[in-house]
């Protein structure tokens, strides 16, 4: 009779290993999966007031440039990401632990568990000030359930987005999974926002963006150079005619994303992208083209 072979030793305790705890990017990449969607819809309105006939155009956008609130811009661009539905109890909403969310805002890479918490609640505490979220809080868990409210900052109840008359532009998924967001600091996540809200090929005299989106164009000019120097923006020359300028010319720029924020026909950015790696992108070790300068201070 044959003996039973042994147990697979390493296999046992392969199989009973312990598992390290989710960090701040898986924890994203899940939420994101579960939106089942590529990109967010972001309302234009959030960026640019889109009444023709103001006298100044600005958005929220401007308000969270003005106050250096990188961290509340990404965390209002990331819900925009994972809430995909209005079927919940409160409508476009969800709830996660607080310390789920100081995750999801990355508040728990320099600080311990307490204050990671406390500085999320201050980042939802701004948004819902803002008339940009509703926040309501409850359960052993410290459960805190996160409600969207019209981005143009009235706090209106959120409506789908749906292209007529609430026209929308589309930030990619690959913002947050490819860690773009960990290279842009707050005017080249700004200026994104602002070459994604107009058309492929656009001209932006930066003179006009206190007019136009309600920030200074330093701050324009800075976020413009940024997003070129990481591969992420075409700027191209073009003489148009200037009947009085001393040459009856003049020389502008034309802007136009690239890579993955590039996108097609559809209003889509692609799945991938030759020739452009993220910075962060580990095991990878391809460079940018060209050597982004020192972060500009938000």
């Amino acid at each position: 009779m044959t003996k039973p072979s042994p147990p697979d030793r390493d296999g046992a305790d392969a199989y009973l290993a312990d598992e390290d705890p989710a960090n701040e990017d898986e924890t994203r990449t899940h939420l994101l999966v579960r939106a089942k969607r590529p990109f967010a819809p972001i309302y234009k309105g959030f960026v640019q007031n889109p009444d023709k006939k103001a006298t100044n155009r600005a958005g929220p956008l401007a308000q969270f440039i003005r106050n250096g609130d990188l961290r509340g811009l990404r965390a209002f661009l990331f819900l925009h990401a994972i809430i995909s539905s209005g079927e919940g109890d409160n409508g476009w909403s969800t709830t996660l632990p607080l310390a789920v969310w100081a995750r999801v805002f990355d508040t728990t890479k320099a600080a311990d568990r307490r204050s990671a918490s406390t500085a999320a609640t201050k980042v939802l505490s701004r948004l819902a000030g803002r008339h940009l979220i509703i926040r309501e809080r409850g359960g052993r868990a410290r459960a805190v359930t996160v409600t969207l409210l019209r981005p143009d900052g009235t706090g209106a109840a959120y409506t789908r987005p749906d292209g007529t008359s609430d026209r929308f532009l589309k930030l990619s998924n690959r913002f947050w999974t490819d860690r773009w967001y960990d290279e842009l600091d707050l005017p080249a996540t700004a200026m994104l926002l602002v070459a994604l809200h107009e058309k492929p090929g656009f001209e932006l005299p930066t003179e006009r963006m206190p007019e136009w989106y309600g920030f200074s164009a330093d701050t324009a000019e800075r976020g413009l150079k940024t997003l070129h120097d990481l591969g992420l923006l075409e700027v191209h020359k073009r003489v148009k005619k200037a009947p009085l300028s001393p040459t009856g010319a003049t020389q502008v720029n034309i802007y136009t994303l690239a890579g993955p924020f590039e996108a097609d026909e559809r209003g889509v950015a692609p799945s991938k992208t030759k020739g452009i790696t993220p910075p962060h992108a580990k095991g990878n070790s391809k460079k940018v083209a060209v050597r982004p300068r020192k972060k500009a201070d938000s």
